[in-house]
C-alpha cells in the first residue's frame, strides 16, 4: 500500500487491506525524532509489528525524481516542461523550474491544478496573466522557496503550504499558487504505486488519507 504519510491511521488501513509493506513519502523518523520505542513511535510500530507490515519512506528522492517525483509530476500536470533545477536544500537541488513554449493563461493553470489535485487552491494573482516560466516546490517551500522564485525571475511560483507572503508577492509582481501540502505530494506516491505494479508485478495501490492541510 502506498500513501503520503506514516501514521497510525495509515498503518491501520494497511492492516485492513492485508498489505505486506507500506510505502510513504513522509516517514516516521526525522532528524529531531526520538528513535526510542516509546510514546508515539511505540503506538505506530506496534501496529506494523503485530500485522507483519514493513515500512519504506522516500522523502526528498520522491520530491526530486525527474520522472515520477512530486515536482516533475506537478509540472507535467500543468503542461510545463522542465528546463532547470530549482531550490538547493542541504547542498542539492530538490525541485525544478518549468516553461511553456506558448504562454499559458494563469486561470487555465489554476483550473488544471484544481481538477488534477481535487482541491480549490489559493491564488495570489500579482504577476503576468500569461505565464511563460514557473517554479514549483511540492509540500512546504516556505519563505526560502518563495524568495528563490522571486530571485529566479519566474512568472509563477507553485507550492503546497500557504504562508504570509501577500505583500511580498504583490510588491515583487509574482503570481503564487498554494495547492496544499498534502495534495501536492500525492502525485509522486500515486505514480510510484503504478510503477511498482507494472515493473515488479506486485499488487500495489495508492490510498489517500487526506489531512486537510
Amino acid at each position: 500500500m502506498c500513501s503520503v504519510d506514516a501514521g497510525a491511521t495509515v498503518f491501520e488501513e494497511a492492516a485492513k487491506r492485508r498489505a505486506d509493506i507500506v510505502v510513504v513519502h513522509h516517514g516516521n523518523y526525522w532528524a529531531d525524532t526520538n528513535p526510542c520505542f516509546t510514546g508515539l513511535n511505540k503506538k505506530r510500530m506496534e501496529i506494523l509489528y503485530k500485522n507483519g507490515i514493513s515500512l519504506y519512506a522516500a522523502h526528498l528522492p520522491l520530491d526530486k525524481h525527474p520522472e515520477i517525483g512530486n515536482n516533475a509530476m506537478l509540472l507535467r500536470m500543468i503542461g510545463a516542461k522542465i528546463f532547470r533545477d530549482f531550490f538547493i536544500y542541504d547542498g542539492q537541488a530538490i525541485s525544478y523550474c518549468g516553461h511553456y513554449k506558448k504562454a499559458e493563461n494563469l486561470d487555465s493553470i489554476v483550473d488544471k491544478i484544481n481538477k488534477g489535485l481535487g482541491i480549490k487552491c489559493r491564488v495570489l494573482p500579482f504577476g503576468k496573466k500569461l505565464i511563460q516560466t514557473v517554479a514549483v516546490i511540492s509540500g512546504g517551500g516556505g519563505y526560502a522557496g518563495f524568495n528563490e522564485a522571486v530571485k529566479a525571475g519566474v512568472d509563477l511560483y507553485i507550492t503546497g503550504d500557504a504562508i504570509e507572503i501577500f505583500h511580498n508577492a504583490k510588491d515583487s509582481g509574482i503570481n503564487v499558487i498554494f495547492g496544499g501540502h498534502h495534495a501536492t505530494e500525492t502525485l509522486g506516491v500515486k505514480q510510484l504505486a503504478k510503477l511498482i505494479s507494472k515493473d515488479l508485478d506486485v499488487e500495489a495501490e495508492f490510498v489517500d488519507i487526506p489531512t486537510g492541510l
